[in-house]
């Protein structure tokens, strides 16, 4: 059954059929669509654009448990939403194509981005987050509640390691490998603009090195250990990059005062204040 889109009202099924006109679709019915590992690599060494990546992230298929599981929530929905429709589908990069700054997430919340089709939307972690942007001039409004709801990022970019909601916010160590090359390939278009990646909780701080030893930088032995507020310099072939680690927005960490709205600020008032290469 079609349910009308929050916003704009227009109705739509769920999970969102690619090219029905979802605010802030990049895919259409042409949009080549990744079934297998060997799909995802092969396409995301061949994306010659954001764009192009951002539209064949957002219908992949590669990790069965991921799709079914994505599209389970889609259709039976939380009570709180049972009149929305759900985009159900992978949640693309959101932001500047061009940004100095990178930050890098987990994966999308199953009734947050699964729900609205825009990573960080729709969900507490994203208001903390979207929040501290706008106070440090990097998101020109405090709230992110839907694909149309206007928010634009000033020189950042927001992705996740992982493409679509796992079951108990846990993707297996075989999805998170399925999914890099996404992660790969964004970093190849973007990375010659990012001079800061702020990582979003461990696991975003280790796919982060990950991708960067696969891009061809340096690391270092021992790899640099995450924690709040610690920065890495890294070496790349497009010049050095700083990773800062930054404890994810969750609300285990923000409701326990692990996370307040003052230390994600001064994460990103950092990131921002970091010169150009």
């Amino acid at each position: 059954m079609s349910l009308p889109h929050p916003r704009t009202g227009a109705l739509f099924d769920s999970p969102v059929r690619p090219g029905s006109g979802w605010p802030g679709d990049p895919a259409n019915t042409r949009t080549v669509v990744a079934g297998t590992p060997a799909d995802v690599a092969a396409l995301a060494q061949a994306a010659t654009t954001v764009t192009q990546l951002d539209a064949e992230v957002s219908v992949c298929r590669a990790c069965p448990r991921l799709v079914a599981w994505r599209e389970e929530v889609a259709t039976v929905k939380r009570k709180s939403f049972a009149d929305q429709p759900y985009w159900g589908r992978p949640a693309p990069g959101f932001g500047a194509e061009q940004p100095r700054i990178l930050v890098v997430g987990l994966a999308p919340a199953a009734n947050g981005a699964n729900r609205t089709g825009r990573v960080f939307t729709g969900d507490r972690s994203g208001d903390f987050l979207f929040g501290s942007l706008h106070r440090t001039a990097l998101a020109n409004q405090p709230t992110a509640t839907d694909s149309a709801d206007g928010l634009v990022l000033n020189d950042i970019r927001v992705a996740a390691a992982v493409r679509c909601a796992p079951p108990g916010n846990a993707p297996t160590p075989a999805e998170r490998s399925t999914c890099a090359p996404w992660l790969d390939a964004e970093w190849r278009l973007i990375g010659p603009h990012v001079r800061v990646i702020v990582a979003l909780g461990g696991i975003a701080w280790q796919a982060a090195l990950a991708m960067i030893r696969r891009a061809g930088g340096a690391v270092g032995t021992p790899a640099p250990k995450f924690g709040h507020g610690v920065t890495a310099p890294l070496s790349t072939p497009q010049g050095e990059v700083v990773l800062l680690g930054c404890y994810h927005p969750s609300q285990q960490n923000t409701f326990t005062g692990r996370l307040t709205p003052a230390m994600m600020d001064d994460i990103f008032a950092q990131a921002r204040a970091m010169p150009a290469r």
